[in-house]
């Protein structure tokens, strides 16, 4: 019963969503407060009636109801709870379901806390988020129905994907999608800001905290998803350029260019026109990896492989959002004139150049994700665009950026003069160019990336912390400590995520340089040197899992004769969807990661076995996680005036 329950909740919502697309844009237009109430109530309900539906197939999921079709096909009567709940949205039909839950959530938050917009923006862009709903909701209802019965249930279900069957896709997906959907707020500040003819500052201090929240959820789940192929797929890397993997990356580039444009906007009321496209290609392109995904026509370990009826569906929303939004941009031009004008040189030009660098990165990958579909409907061959075009194609804009970075943070607004900008920043420049000089002098048969990337890396760490210490302001050092402590959170966050990044810069270019690998056949008892360490496999057995059968091996690491871990690497065997999953062993240390993989037996006798010491490989994750805390930082702090600032407006219409 449940389940009708929950799929006719489904339905509900998408009869309120349609009025919430309708009535708050009517009213809004009339200026009729009585329709443009609506949308409120409308955003809640919305949010209730899916959340309401996804606990209704969560509970399907936690019973294992195999009259339920998607509980069969990606489910098991035997698969830990964990599994269960993840199982929910393992699939195409509930990931789909999280999306809408993501999207209603979105726009019951705008209706809560978005007292201090005004009347006729917030039912606008209420107005626009129920458009969305309506669009996805449609989708699910006629192509995706999570709720669909089978006439003769089975015994038992077909298992989740093994793949899947991981902590780390546990809770990947939903950060995922909550950065994919949070950036349809901005897109709907966006599409109400050009209907009213109305993009200022006050519209730059409503964007951001959306935006911000987007950006941080999405760079979670990018950085669970990149460990989660580090240490699960057993090929060692953290990053593949897979076409499910630029689909995210794509989104995060295009918000961290909207993050910084929007800046500009609130202090300067400048690149009004670029921030509104940059927000309608952020929402665009989180679009165009739902179709990626979604529609089969590209294949990836991630992709839930469907039929292209469903991606042409995805087409169709694409195609009338984006194609609406541009025409809608295309009409508003003239009223997105800009007020603050700037020299060449000043804070606002380097934040054109950061723009510009990540919109171009983000148009790079785009093309390399897109173009071997490109070339089989176009000439009918297959073309494979893997990391060396990737590497070779984005890593330059991401180095111009590194090093733009710190000087347009430290520059003044509206005019600067270089050489006085640049002057607190020689100490930092000295210490990246003698760290490079150093690691390049040191090593051997290697590389300039891992040298390069480490003075990079010291030189965006450095370029926050002193542009931290610049706004303390002049005078002894304790006084300057003192204000330090009175800052902004923005400030302290924006300082947080630039180090944070700064680390990032540093162990891609660590791990890519400075790997060591090994690939042989060993029998049981045989050891190999791996670098400093000495590498023996103990023993082969094989064992019993919740529902999988498991190969493990021991594996008895040595330095120098003194033992310093032994670990166990597993191939695992689930019989009902009968596929096999690497499990690497990885001891984690600070300053390098011992990663061992156990393969298939050979027919010689013995077992393949891959070694890697993967240099600085937690500070690729601490790095990722340190940028989130950042925007974390300054969301609260915008939360805080946000709030004040609608709190003293109260207090003032309450007084008069």
């Amino acid at each position: 019963m449940i389940v009708e329950l929950g799929h006719f909740a489904l339905i509900l919502a998408f009869a309120v969503a349609l009025l919430q697309s309708v009535l708050p844009m009517w009213g809004a237009q009339r200026r009729d407060g009585r329709l443009m109430a609506v949308a409120e109530p409308a955003a809640v309900a919305q949010f209730l009636l899916v959340g309401f539906a996804f606990v209704a197939l969560t509970y399907a999921f936690v019973v294992s109801d195999f009259s339920l079709r998607l509980v069969v096909l990606n489910s098991h009567t035997d698969k830990p709870m964990l599994y269960k709940f993840a199982g929910v949205w393992g699939n195409h039909e509930g990931s789909l379901l999280l999306w809408m839950l993501a999207l209603s959530g979105f726009g019951a938050c705008a209706a809560w806390f978005g007292g201090n917009l005004p009347a006729t923006l917030k039912a606008r862009v209420l107005s626009v988020q129920g458009l969305i709903g309506v669009a996805f909701l449609a989708f699910m209802l006629l192509t995706s129905n999570p709720f669909l019965r089978l006439e003769t249930p089975p015994m038992n279900g077909e298992d989740l994907n093994p793949l899947l069957q991981d902590p780390g896709l546990a809770f990947h997906p939903p950060f995922l999608y909550l950065g994919y959907v949070g950036l349809s707020m901005s897109f709907s500040f966006a599409v109400a800001a050009l209907i009213e003819g109305r993009i200022d500052a006050a519209w730059g201090r409503w964007v951001r905290p959306w935006t911000l929240a987007a950006w941080i959820f999405l760079t979670i789940g990018i950085m669970l998803g990149s460990w989660w192929a580090y240490y699960e797929l057993g090929w060692g890397g953290f990053w593949f350029w897979d076409p499910v993997e630029n689909a995210s990356f794509m989104p995060w580039l295009f918000a961290t260019a909207l993050l910084h444009s929007a800046i500009v906007v609130e202090k300067r009321e400048s690149l009004k026109a670029w921030t509104i496209l940059l927000a309608i290609l952020a929402f665009g392109f989180s679009l165009i990896g739902t179709f990626i995904v979604r529609s089969g026509v590209i294949t990836s370990v991630h992709a839930f492989a469907n039929d292209p009826e469903r991606g042409v569906f995805i087409l169709m929303i694409l195609g009338v959002f984006m194609g609406g939004s541009l025409a809608l941009f295309a009409l508003r031009a003239g009223a997105l004139e800009a007020k603050g004008v700037f020299a060449m040189v000043s804070r606002e030009s380097a934040l054109v150049a950061n723009n510009v660098l990540l919109a171009v990165a983000a148009l790079v990958v785009f093309v390399g994700t897109i173009w071997p579909l490109v070339a089989e409907l176009v000439w009918a061959r297959k073309l494979s665009v893997g990391e060396p075009f990737f590497n070779a194609a984005f890593t330059p804009f991401m180095v111009l950026l590194a090093l733009i970075l710190p000087v347009g943070a430290i520059m003044p607004w509206k005019r600067a003069d270089l050489g006085r900008s640049f002057r607190p920043l020689i100490p930092a420049a000295v210490l990246s160019v003698a760290l490079v000089a150093l690691i390049y002098a040191m090593q051997t048969g290697t590389s300039a990336l891992g040298p390069v990337g480490a003075g990079l890396g010291l030189w965006v760490v450095l370029g926050a912390m002193i542009d931290l210490w610049q706004r303390g302001g002049r005078g002894p050092a304790g006084a300057r400590l003192a204000r330090l402590t009175r800052l902004p959170r923005a400030d302290w966050g924006k300082v947080t995520a630039h180090s944070g990044l700064g680390i990032t810069v540093f162990a891609v270019a660590a791990m890519t340089a400075w790997v060591t690998e090994d690939i042989r056949v060993l029998r049981v008892g045989e050891s190999f040197a791996l670098g400093p360490y000495e590498v023996t496999l103990a023993e082969v057995h094989d064992e019993q899992g919740p529902n999988y059968s498991t190969t493990m091996a021991e594996m008895r690491v040595t330095k120098a004769g003194a033992a310093v871990v032994t670990l166990y690497p597993e191939k695992r065997i689930y019989p009902v969807a009968a596929m096999p999953t690497t499990e690497a062993a990885i001891d984690y240390g600070l300053f390098r990661d011992l990663y061992l993989v156990i393969g298939d037996p050979q027919d010689g006798g013995g077992y393949a076995v891959r070694s890697y010491i993967k240099p600085f490989a937690n500070w690729l994750w601490g790095g990722a996680l340190i940028m989130a805390i950042g925007g974390l930082l300054s969301l609260s702090d915008r939360r805080f005036r946000v709030a004040a600032g609608a709190k003293r407006a109260a207090d003032a219409v309450a007084a008069e």
